[in-house]
């Protein structure tokens, strides 16, 4: 019913750049906030940065000034633009919506926090 797919992971040098982005498939009536997480091995997962549906956005400290997060709620994508990388922002990074409504049939039903599968992120130093 919904889904997350994210893409654009890969390998950099430190002081390149990725876009990562995020794929909503479904057919949605609205999806609230959204957001980048990452985890890197032996740490908790934690948050990157989010967007609500209105544009507004907010960022860790660790990739203030460097990341661009955006989205496009007509296409229902979202997307991450990394700048200046750091080995230590290697990581698996996840995709997440935190409400979404969506059509089942000819009614609607809601689904929260949902997650991508992720996509591996490496940074060499």
């Amino acid at each position: 019913q919904v889904q997350l797919v994210e893409s654009g992971g890969g390998l950099v040098q430190a002081g390149g750049s990725l876009r990562l982005s995020c794929v909503a498939s479904g057919r949605f009536y609205a999806i609230n906030d959204m957001g980048w997480y990452r985890q890197a091995p032996g740490k908790q997962r934690e948050l990157v940065a989010t967007i609500t549906s209105g544009g507004t956005t907010n960022y860790s400290d660790p990739v203030k000034g460097r990341f661009i997060i955006s989205r496009d709620n007509y296409k229902n994508t979202m997307a991450l633009q990394m700048n200046s990388l750091k080995p230590e922002d290697a990581a698996v990074y996840y995709c997440h919506a935190d409400r979404v409504v969506y059509y089942r049939g000819s009614s609607r039903s809601t689904v929260e926090n949902v997650w991508g599968q992720g996509t591996q992120v490496t940074v060499a130093s």
